[in-house]
């Protein structure tokens, strides 16, 4: 897959370093100081496109003619947007992923401004601190579906009654599913016969009411 990258800063680069051994990735970044930052990532060199990413002509160096994912974050909501726009607009970029920096732009990530996918940074932190100050043992992980289904963590209370029980004996809620078991450097796919350890990381997927259910299992 051919994916650009709109903001060589710490997030850019971070996605880059996930990317690029399987895709064909490009980074386009402007600024000096991202640009050194960039150099001491050890990425090849060949990934980074200087200029702006707004500016047809460095999208054209970057290939964008043969996109097939646009990822733009930047810090400025309005380089996002507009790169977006050219990308999607102008050269029909299959998928295009925009960052919202400021909570009160939200509302312009959307399908007309050729945004596929907004990454709501506030909103993802927001739901992470509601969960840790609600559920002391539940973090969510990542919001599914516009947000009807969350893949979440849970840590095991010592006290929960399903403590040394396998997962046949769970009373699981009809909308949940067990992903895996982890504690320490093993990790499990869970089976019916798996047994439920304290301290150990459950990582479940479903609705908000089946993930309070689960939550309730494993910390009472």
């Amino acid at each position: 897959m051919r994916v650009i990258i709109i903001g060589g800063g710490q997030v850019g680069t971070y996605i880059a370093g996930l990317l690029y051994e399987n895709h064909d990735v490009k980074v386009i970044e402007n600024r000096p100081k991202s640009i050194e930052n960039f150099k001491n990532y050890n990425l090849p060199e060949e990934l980074l496109v200087v200029g702006d990413g707004t500016d047809v002509d460095v999208l054209e160096k970057a290939g964008i003619r043969e996109c097939d994912a646009l990822v733009c974050v930047t810090g400025l909501d309005e380089i996002n947007l507009t790169a977006a726009m050219v990308s999607k607009f102008e050269y029909d970029v299959p998928r295009v992923i925009g960052r919202v920096n400021n909570p009160k732009n939200v509302w312009l990530f959307n399908s007309g401004m050729g945004i596929d996918t907004k990454i709501n940074q506030a909103d993802i932190i927001g739901h992470m601190i509601a969960d840790e100050m609600n559920y002391q043992s539940l973090m969510t992980l990542l919001k599914l579906s516009k947000g009807d289904y969350s893949i979440v963590r849970i840590r095991v209370d010592y006290h929960s009654s399903y403590v040394g029980k396998t997962v046949s004996q769970l009373d699981m809620p009809n909308n949940a599913l067990l992903i895996a078991i982890y504690q320490d450097d093993e990790l499990l796919i869970p089976h019916g016969d798996t047994v439920i350890e304290a301290g150990q990381n459950i990582l479940a997927f479903g609705d908000d009411q089946a993930i309070e259910k689960l939550n309730q299992i494993f910390t009472s």
